[in-house]
């Protein structure tokens, strides 16, 4: 039919001239592939580190708001422990648990030196009853004690008698006066103030 050296005639000749050769069109793209596939590759190992360091400032955000959290919570409920301490009946408890008792009017200074107002003494309200009566000595207890000794009270050099430490303790009368110096209560320890 055809031979492979024989020229092309009419249209196909026309195409065949347009057309170049195979070999040197192949030369030329084989560097021009190589950019593309290069192009590629380094855009995909780009995206593949951009993607991991999105996740892991993901992560971290996640893990600051998680601890942001509960630092908020701490705080309010730190919050809500001041508002309580500060309140005025709780103020005023914790006032009277360490001696201290209400002022007096106060007096003030006025710029020139007079003082203006009169000054009075803080006193301290007569002690209320406590609320929790003491045990009254059982006849058997008694009995055990006084078979003990222990229930006989020292005498003093002051003349006053003092019960020995196993001694049940016995009722003063209403009418004698209480020891001024001697707090009501002793004040409280309280740990970390």
């Amino acid at each position: 039919m055809s031979r492979a050296g024989a020229p092309l005639k009419g249209r196909a000749g026309r195409l065949a001239r347009l057309m170049p050769s195979a070999s040197p069109s192949s030369a030329a793209r084989t560097p021009f592939v190589l950019l593309v596939v290069l192009l590629l590759g380094g855009g995909l190992i780009t995206l593949l580190l951009l993607n991991s360091a999105l996740n892991e400032g993901s992560f971290r955000l996640s893990e600051l708001k998680r601890d942001t959290t509960e630092l908020t919570d701490e705080q309010q409920a730190l919050q809500r422990d001041v508002d309580s301490y500060s309140q005025p009946g709780a103020l005023e408890r914790r006032a009277r648990e360490l001696g201290m008792v209400p002022g007096g009017s106060p007096a003030f200074l006025d710029p020139d030196g007079t003082v203006r107002g009169v000054p009075t003494k803080a006193t301290a309200p007569p002690p209320s009853p406590s609320p929790t009566p003491s045990p009254e000595p059982t006849p058997e207890d008694g009995a055990q004690a006084d078979e003990a000794g222990a229930g006989v009270p020292s005498a003093t050099p002051s003349g006053t008698a003092t019960p020995s430490p196993g001694a049940a303790a016995q009722p003063e009368p209403e009418d004698a006066p209480a020891p001024e110096n001697t707090p009501a209560t002793p004040p409280p320890t309280t740990p970390g103030r």
